[in-house]
């Protein structure tokens, strides 16, 4: 009997203990769903890649985007767009390179967390910063001429830069200045400092 009421307590709290866990998993395939996103495997350039976390004035480089995945203590997956994945497999190599967008999802209990990450590992800095004037001329080109100064040393320096994290969406708020958060909050502490244009000691 004592052996029985053991059995049952520690199915109960197993039970109790993975709830929040299966309930996080639901609502991650939920806002799947809802934002037609698939599971998908990113290609090797996009994991090894540096990354930047600002979109406009970059202060920092952090480095590879697979080991920012592998730090994060709840599981992740990688995601794209329905769309952005026909646009990729329908691309023409001959077109020039692409950019698209992949999505971290990091699924803790009782919190649910996207990274939104731009990939242009198929284009070299300079290519991409020409894209982004003509993307984004207007709030860039005040600041554009020393970010791309930064990156290009930063490239020669021996930390090419070939990814960006977008923003951050954390239980439906947005963090449109992940930088700060990287550094804060998410303890993922970067390896190059643009403006002092040299590697941070760690």
């Amino acid at each position: 009997m004592r052996k029985l009421f053991v059995l049952l307590w520690i199915t109960a709290m197993l039970s109790a203990s993975a709830g929040p866990s299966l309930a996080a998993g639901d609502r991650a395939m939920k806002q799947r769903l809802k934002n037609e996103l698939v599971e998908f495997t990113p290609p090797d350039a996009f994991l090894d890649a540096n990354f930047v976390a600002d979109e406009v004035d970059p202060g920092f480089i952090f480095g590879k985007i697979g080991d920012f995945a592998k730090s994060r203590s709840c599981p992740t997956t990688w995601l794209i767009g329905k769309d952005e994945k026909k646009r990729m497999e329908s691309h023409d190599p001959q077109a020039g390179p692409v950019e698209y967008s992949l999505y971290l999802e990091v699924d803790c209990p009782g919190k649910l967390t996207y990274f939104v990450f731009v990939d242009r590992s198929q284009a070299g800095s300079a290519q991409w910063m020409e894209q982004q004037k003509q993307l984004h001329k207007s709030k860039l080109e005040p600041r554009s001429g020393p970010a791309e100064t930064g990156l290009e040393e930063a490239a020669r320096n021996g930390f090419p830069v070939n990814a960006e994290l977008r923003f951050v969406e954390s239980e439906g708020e947005l963090l449109l200045r992940p930088e700060d958060a990287l550094t804060g909050e998410l303890n993922f502490q970067p390896i190059y400092d643009i403006r002092l244009n040299k590697a941070v000691d760690r």
